[in-house]
């Protein structure tokens, strides 16, 4: 098999910490995942109400090694059979990078295999290239997480454009906030997720923005006031609150926008293919909503299983298999960026 001028195949060993799940992965040739293991910390941030930079680096050190072991073992493969090694450098938490950064400069360096830098988001967009062997660029990616929301272009494997952008809340910290603000608690995607399925989606109007001569770009900050304030309005009132209603109910002004602005790109641009990626991409009712809209439109969906969507290191891997292809190779002085934007190297 050649490949760029590569032959046989590429086995990638990626390592993911740019937040507070601590992840290791053997990916072949950019779309088999042999091994994906994830030592999640969700149990301990919880207790604080949302991640804690300080002790998420400390986990990720405790962690680190074993998680790597345990995904070249189940790969059933040793560190020499490796192509090259790939890690998240940006953007995420700065602690919290330095210890893969670290770690993958000390056993690419020890093992005499290239190094391969990654940026987080172009991971998540990858992520789809897991599951869909028909998911070739050009494209349409809705890139929705806890700290991103982007919509962009995938023009190529690592090539984008960016059509827009969150101006102030990310679409996953407004789910964050308002979960917290009904004492549904962390993390709050999965939590509003679950809570709006008892709800109506109708019993609340709360406001859809739009930027003005930006058509591509999102606000949540608006919508999240908006649930506040009906929080303290209801609660100066002495009325009661049905959080099940106002969570379907601000689910749906989330995912309304969402789906809008995505299927519009698409057909004003002329692309036929729509991609999702990140931790949000995994909500039932952006997924359930995208799907419609798409089917309406005529347009190609895919996005991938959860365990995708969510940070892991598998999704690291298949971007950097097109990296190392396209003979991306990073140095030993390859540095956390903790503010890395998408397209930036």
């Amino acid at each position: 098999m050649k490949k760029n001028g590569f032959d046989g195949d590429v086995y990638i060993l990626a390592i993911e910490s740019s937040c507070d799940e601590t992840a290791a992965a053997v990916v072949k040739n950019g779309r088999q995942v042999l091994s994906n293991v994830i030592s999640s910390q969700i149990a301990l941030h919880t207790l604080y109400g949302g991640v804690v930079p300080e002790i998420a680096s400390r986990k990720h050190i405790e962690k680190i090694n074993q998680v790597i072991e345990t995904a070249l073992e189940e790969a059933h493969m040793a560190l020499e059979e490796m192509t090259a090694v790939a890690v998240t450098y940006g953007p995420g938490l700065v602690g919290a990078l330095l210890v893969g950064v670290a770690e993958a400069k000390a056993i690419a360096y020890g093992a005499g295999k290239p190094l391969v830098g990654v940026h987080h988001i172009e991971g998540h967009v990858s992520a789809n290239f897991i599951e869909h062997p028909d998911l070739e660029p050009p494209f349409v990616c809705l890139i929705v997480s806890g700290g991103h929301t982007h919509l962009v272009v995938v023009k190529d494997y690592g090539k984008f454009e960016i059509l827009g952008r969150t101006r102030d809340d990310a679409a996953g910290e407004a789910f964050d906030k308002v979960a917290r603000a009904v004492g549904l608690g962390y993390p709050g995607g999965p939590k509003i997720d679950k809570t709006a399925k008892e709800g109506s989606p109708e019993a609340i109007r709360f406001p859809r923005a739009k930027v003005e001569g930006a058509p591509y770009d999102f606000s949540f900050s608006g919508l999240k006031s908006a649930v506040l304030n009906y929080i303290n309005h209801a609660n100066m009132m002495g009325e009661q609150i049905c959080v099940p209603d106002l969570a379907a109910s601000f689910q749906a002004a989330v995912v309304d926008v969402l789906v809008g602005h995505t299927v519009d790109a698409a057909k004003t641009l002329g692309y036929q293919k729509v991609a999702m990626a990140g931790g949000v991409a995994s909500n039932s009712a952006l997924r359930a909503g995208m799907r419609a809209a798409c089917k309406k439109a005529g347009l190609d969906l895919y996005y991938p299983s959860p365990v995708f969507c969510t940070d892991n290191a598998a999704m690291i891997g298949a971007a950097a298999y097109y990296e190392y292809i396209n003979e991306a190779r990073s140095g030993w002085d390859l540095n956390a960026v903790p503010n890395l934007r998408l397209g930036e190297r």
